[in-house]
């Protein structure tokens, strides 16, 4: 099967999960993966570009999106000579992006089957892209497969009925790499490095960690970084104002992933809901400790990971499970080496191979 493996996000984790994903799948028997990413994404500017079977010109911005959109239509058939030209015999979507209704209709001239993976059934508190959520629907809509990285996200497809008509495929999230997997947490022999890491929207529980800091106080022995874009509000605000806490409201690019991973110690995951975590996948891979809360998806992600520690979502058990992490011996060599990270690649892809060959037969 030559399966081609396409994402056209220009930031983020979709084009770091496209690229593991087409990695992962050669590792599979009778599987030959494709890859297509956009030109302007950033992990194609990098200085480890990946190899692309079919890059793709998508967009700069939101004024060149909307001034290519009318010229989509023409783009089409183009589109599908060179899908043609590759022999794909499938298409896997690993997270919807802006224009993948022109691949869509592209696939379906060049008579190629599809599936999706979708990451988030719903908008979450604070998502501005409403449209996003639109044009997911419509690409599932037409898709002959669809696929959930967590049984909440499953559920939530089946009780909207997207996967009605169509193969609802499980699978998981795998750890996400950034690199090499740095010095084991705590190797620094400094005070405790807490790092929150994201995108910084409600639902992302700041207001938990901020509190949940409070009652902490002031501490010798721990620090917080919290790195993300996001609108500022009173709650960012507020951490500020906590000793031992700093906040970068930025984007940060491909690049400073993993040198902002390795500095830390532990990710803290303070959410109010959740689908499953792109910030856990890249945690568990840099072996760093990972104090999460019990919502959505993210208690079956983390349900084998032996670094992860899993709390309710209050602020008093969240400041409980951080102090606790003082108590783990400093380098925590076994429980590093237990993860085994690269492990759950081949595993996870060859399942997907097979209900995939099923779902697009």
């Amino acid at each position: 099967m030559r399966l081609l493996v396409w994402q056209w996000g220009r930031r983020g984790a979709g084009p770091r999960y496209a690229v593991e994903l087409a990695d992962g799948l050669r590792g599979v028997a009778g599987v030959e993966p494709l890859l297509s990413l956009s030109r302007q994404s950033e992990i194609m500017a990098g200085p480890a570009a990946p190899a692309c079977d079919l890059p793709v010109d998508t967009y700069d911005g939101m004024g060149d999106l909307l001034a290519r959109l009318p010229r989509l239509p023409f783009q089409v058939r183009g589109l599908a000579d060179r899908l043609a030209g590759l022999r794909a015999d499938a298409a896997i979507c690993a997270m919807p992006a802006p224009l993948d209704l022109l691949m869509a209709a592209a696939l379906r001239r060049a008579r190629i089957p599809f599936a999706v993976v979708v990451h988030d059934a719903d908008l979450h508190p604070g998502d501005l892209y409403a449209l996003q959520m639109v044009l997911q629907r419509r690409l599932v809509s037409r898709a002959d497969a669809v696929v959930a990285l967590s049984r909440h996200v499953a559920d939530r497809l089946r009780g909207q009925r997207l996967a009605d008509g169509r193969r609802l495929i499980l699978t998981e999230l795998p750890p996400l790499s950034f690199g090499p997997p740095p010095p084991p947490p705590r190797a620094h022999g400094g005070k405790l490095r807490l790092l929150c890491f994201g995108r910084l929207l409600p639902y992302k529980g700041l207001d938990l960690l901020a509190e949940a800091m409070g009652l902490l106080g002031p501490r010798a022995d721990m620090e917080l970084r919290v790195i993300g874009s996001g609108p500022e509000s009173s709650v960012l605000d507020q951490l500020r104002r906590l000793p031992g806490v700093s906040v970068e409201n930025r984007w940060v690019p491909e690049g400073e992933v993993g040198a902002i991973l390795a500095w830390s110690d532990a990710l803290v995951l303070p959410y109010r809901e959740a689908s499953q975590s792109g910030v856990a996948a890249a945690a568990i891979a840099a072996r760093r400790w990972v104090v999460a809360t019990r919502v959505g998806g993210i208690t079956e992600q983390l349900a084998g990971a032996t670094l992860a520690r899993l709390c309710e979502p209050t602020a008093v058990a969240l400041a409980d499970a951080l102090v606790g992490l003082l108590a783990v011996s400093p380098t925590a060599p076994d429980d590093a080496a237990a993860d085994q990270p690269a492990d759950r690649w081949p595993q996870v892809t060859a399942a997907l191979v097979r209900d995939l060959s099923v779902a697009l037969a």
